[in-house]
């Protein structure tokens, strides 16, 4: 019998991954789920052990906060984007930096992997997306458009499109090869924070006025408007892997799972003491993981890490099942 993704989702068993010196700002898993990676405002990287929680790696060379990390789809590099106006990609084995990427003239928000490996889009505070192709570190385009900066970026699945949401209030939608089509969606009342494709073609975008919409890009359409009964800024998106559930973090404590067939909030996540930041699905689709700016777990903590997660183990149950602040466009 078919059951909705949805259903095995909840929150047990809790690992601290607790040498961050600031705020945890995003969170990337390899294909093999073997590590997360994590970048932090003290302008460090941080590689993981998925599954012990233990820590395997710090990564230095930004020399300002790093705002955004991603992993390349075959696992061999990852890359990291920085206030330093940079944006740098790195061997996985190695830990070393392969290219320093140089071109925006202000802080780097963002930087994504196309699905295919073959580039890299980056974008920032001077309202620019930068293409670069990974294997040289060369600049290929210059994505102009937006009037305000870039702080969100996401390949669809094909590598054709590329889209970035800005400062602007705007989502933009880039094609890669062919004709330069650009595809503008208007809608959001606040800065565009985060976007993300699905497999099948949807695209996901939260801002800063609380909401998150559900866009068909190819034909202009908005699907849903979810949230917008609290004015929280929404801070980051992730699709499943059958693209059905989409999860959402915000100001505020919770990670939500909505269900984008019918729009309706599923779940409320609830296990950060702060504000939840950055959340993304195991490639496999079997976990998810959240990232804030608690700091409250010391690195001496390790013989405590049983316990705390006994503790936080019992937030499994009491989960709400919908939300109300569905809106139909």
């Amino acid at each position: 019998m078919w059951r909705h993704s949805s259903e095995n989702v909840g929150v047990s068993n809790i690992r601290y991954f607790s040498r961050h010196k600031g705020e945890v700002n995003c969170c990337a898993f390899s294909p093999d789920c073997q590590i997360l990676l994590t970048c932090c405002d003290d302008g460090r990287l941080y590689l993981w052990n998925a599954n012990s929680a233990k820590h395997l790696a710090t990564v230095r060379g930004h020399s300002g906060p790093v705002k955004s990390c991603v992993f390349s789809s075959d696992g061999e590099l990852f890359a990291s984007a920085s206030h330093d106006r940079t944006v740098r990609i790195w061997s996985r084995s190695s830990t070393e930096c392969t290219h320093i990427l140089t071109g925006h003239s202000g802080s780097v928000e963002t930087v994504s992997f196309s699905p295919d490996g073959q580039w890299l889009v980056s974008g920032g505070w001077d309202n620019r997306a930068l293409i670069w192709r990974v294997q040289s570190g060369e600049m290929l385009e210059d994505l102009r458009g937006h009037t305000a900066a870039v702080q969100s970026s996401a390949f669809s699945s094909d590598s054709q499109f590329v889209a970035t949401g800005s400062w602007d209030r705007t989502v933009r939608v880039w094609k890669l090869h062919g004709e330069k089509e650009v595809v503008t969606l208007q809608g959001h009342l606040g800065n565009v924070a985060c976007v993300c494709f699905s497999v099948s073609g949807m695209l996901a975008s939260g801002s800063w006025d609380g909401t998150v919409r559900v866009w068909l890009p190819t034909r202009h359409a908005c699907l849903f408007v979810l949230g917008g009964c609290e004015r929280v800024w929404v801070r980051s998106l992730a699709f499943s892997k059958d693209g059905l559930v989409l999860a959402s973090t915000a100001e505020g404590d919770m990670v939500r799972i909505w269900d984008v067939t019918t729009g309706v909030c599923l779940k409320r996540l609830q296990g950060h003491k702060d504000s939840a930041y950055g959340c993304v699905f195991t490639p496999e689709g079997k976990l998810l993981t959240s990232g804030s700016e608690q700091l409250d777990v010391q690195e001496d903590e390790e013989n405590n890490t049983e316990e705390r997660s006994e503790r936080w183990g019992s937030l499994h149950t009491g989960l709400d099942s919908k939300d109300d602040s569905l809106q139909r466009v």
